[in-house]
């Protein structure tokens, strides 16, 4: 053993991200927690806020507004103060718990991506599925060398949590 390995949660499971298509991007990953606890990690603002942002990009979510119900709305804000955020808002499309998530993305002011979370039973354990249809194949590329290059980071995040709630190994 190394010097490091008590410093983080062990990563058991991979996070797999996939080009689907020219528009399509889908993420897998299987946590270890109960359907109904990983889904409430998602769809909880004060549990959500302890592990969306990846801790090395060094900002805070300084704001995490979420109605998470069909025809809900979510505004999560970005930055180390008010004059440097961004903001990121959308619409909840379909929220059927606790087994699927559907949300849209436009703070790009054009028609952004629409996101699609599932939340699948293995044994006690939670097969995610995150999928990401773009309007256009530069929205997709952009989004695999930004956004997507931090989730596993975050699902790492969210495995530490899942562990606080008593839900993870």
């Amino acid at each position: 053993m190394d010097g490091n390995s008590s410093e983080r949660a062990p990563q058991k499971n991979r996070t797999v991200v996939e080009r689907k298509s020219d528009l399509e991007l889908v993420v897998t990953r299987v946590f270890e927690g109960p359907v109904r606890i990983v889904f409430e990690a998602w769809a909880k603002p004060e549990l959500f806020q302890r592990w969306w942002v990846p801790k090395s990009l060094g900002v805070a979510l300084r704001s995490c507004e979420m109605d998470v119900r069909t025809g809900g709305g979510y505004r999560l804000e970005f930055g180390l103060d008010a004059a440097n955020s961004m903001a990121f808002y959308g619409k909840y499309l379909e929220v059927t718990p606790p087994s699927r998530i559907v949300w849209t993305n436009e703070e790009s002011g054009d028609v952004g991506a629409v996101t699609t979370v599932t939340f699948a039973d293995q044994g006690g354990k939670t097969l995610l599925t995150l999928s990401e249809l773009y309007p256009t194949k530069e929205a997709c590329d952009e989004a695999i060398q930004g956004s997507a290059a931090g989730l596993p980071e975050q699902f790492g995040q969210l495995d530490v949590l899942l562990v606080e709630l008593g839900a993870g190994a």
